[in-house]
C-alpha cells in the first residue's frame, strides 16, 4: 500500500516548485551553486590566489613583451651588421686604392689641369670625392654605434626575461603553498574542449591587462560585471557553452561581488545540488578545458571544477572544498577573472 504524504508536505511541494521556477527565471538558480559561502576556499586562500595569479600574469605579460622586443632587436641587429659589412668593404676599397696608387692630393689634381674648364671640373670632382668618402666614414661610424646600442638593448632584454622568470617561479611557489591547505598536489586536468578560440579581451600597449571596475550590466543577474568578464561570458556562449550561468552576487568576498567571476552550471536545467555525472560531467570537463585553453586571451585568474583548480602559475591541482557539490565544484565550473 503506497505511503501517504502528510498534508503539510503535500502543500509545500507546489510552493517549492514555484520558488524554484521563479529563482531560475530571475537568475538565482533552484539550488544555487553559490550557496556555498566560501567560493574558492577561505578568504585568505582567495586573496592568495588572486595576488599570485595577478603577479604571474603581469610577469608573463612583461616576459612576452620582452621577448617581442628581443625579436625586433635581433632583426634590427642583423640588418645593422649587414649594413656595417657593406660600409666596411666600401671604406676598405678607398683605403686600398689610396695605398696602391697614392692618394691624389688636391694640389696635384688642380695643377695638372690643362684649361680653366678642366680646372673647374676637377675642383667639382674633388669636392664630390671628399663628400662621398666623408659620408661613408660617417655612415660606418653611425652603423657601428647603432649596432653597439642594439647589442646593449639585447643584453637588457635578456636580463629582464631572467627577472620575470624568477618572479614567476617565486609566485608559483607561493601559490602552491597557499593551495596546500586544499590541494594534495598536481592533477591531470580536463580535455574535450571545443576547438574554437575566444576573441581576445583588450590589453594595454605593453601587453598587460587594464584595470577594470564592475561597470557593465550583468546579463545573468541584476548586478554588474567588468567588461573583461562580459567578454569571457559572451565568448563562452559563442563557443557553444550555453547552459545556465550566474555571475554577480552581492556580499561576501572573492571575485563575484567585484563582477569578476561566473558560475557555469553543469546540468542543462540549472544548478543542482548533486555531483555531475555522464553528459553533465562531460560538459563541465569540456567547459573547464576551454576556459584554460583560452586563459591568456580572456584574462583568467583561476578555474575550479570537479575537485580540481587551475592557476596560471601552477596548472591543474587537486582541490577539496568541503564535501558538498557546491563546495567541491562538482556541479558547476567556477571562473575567476583578472
Amino acid at each position: 500500500m503506497p505511503r501517504t504524504m502528510p498534508a503539510g508536505r503535500r502543500g509545500r511541494r507546489p510552493l517549492i516548485a514555484l520558488l524554484a521556477a521563479v529563482a531560475l527565471v530571475f537568475g538565482l538558480g533552484a539550488v544555487p551553486a553559490y550557496a556555498e559561502p566560501n567560493e574558492g576556499g577561505t578568504k585568505k586562500l582567495r586573496d592568495a590566489l588572486e595576488a599570485t595569479a595577478k603577479a604571474h600574469l603581469e610577469a608573463k605579460a612583461k616576459l612576452d613583451n620582452s621577448k617581442r622586443r628581443q625579436k625586433e632587436l635581433v632583426g634590427e641587429l642583423t640588418g645593422l651588421e649587414a649594413r656595417l659589412g657593406d660600409l666596411t668593404e666600401q671604406v676598405a676599397e678607398v683605403a686600398a686604392q689610396s695605398y696602391r696608387v697614392g692618394r691624389l692630393t688636391p694640389a696635384s689634381m688642380l695643377l695638372n689641369s690643362a684649361s680653366p674648364v678642366a680646372f673647374l671640373e676637377r675642383a667639382a670632382n674633388l669636392d664630390l670625392m671628399a663628400q662621398r668618402d666623408g659620408k661613408r666614414l660617417r655612415e660606418l661610424a653611425e652603423a657601428r654605434q647603432q649596432a653597439q646600442q642594439a647589442k646593449i638593448a639585447l643584453d637588457t632584454e635578456v636580463r629582464e626575461q631572467q627577472k620575470q622568470l624568477a618572479i614567476m617561479a617565486k609566485k608559483k611557489k607561493e601559490a602552491e603553498a597557499a593551495l596546500a591547505a586544499v590541494s594534495g598536489g598536481g592533477s591531470g586536468g580536463f580535455s574535450g574542449a571545443i576547438s574554437t578560440s575566444a576573441k581576445p579581451a583588450p590589453r594595454n600597449p605593453d601587453g598587460s591587462w587594464p584595470s577594470e571596475s564592475c561597470s557593465v550590466n550583468d546579463p545573468t543577474t541584476s548586478g554588474c560585471i567588468t567588461p573583461r568578464t562580459l567578454n569571457a561570458l559572451q565568448q563562452t556562449k559563442a563557443a557553444g557553452y550555453k547552459r545556465y550561468v550566474s555571475c554577480y552576487r552581492s556580499g561576501g568576498s572573492g571575485e563575484h561581488p567585484k563582477g569578476r567571476a561566473c558560475d557555469f552550471s553543469a546540468a542543462a536545467g540549472g544548478f543542482e545540488d548533486r555531483t555531475a555525472t555522464g553528459g553533465d560531467k562531460a560538459y563541465g570537463d569540456s567547459l573547464a578545458a576551454w576556459h584554460v585553453r583560452n586563459a591568456s586571451r580572456l584574462g583568467v585568474l583561476y578555474v575550479i571544477w570537479y575537485r580540481q583548480i587551475w592557476h596560471p602559475g601552477t596548472g591543474w591541482r587537486s582541490y577539496s572544498g568541503g564535501g558538498s557539490p557546491a563546495a567541491d565544484h562538482t556541479n558547476h565550473v567556477h571562473l575567476s577573472m583578472y
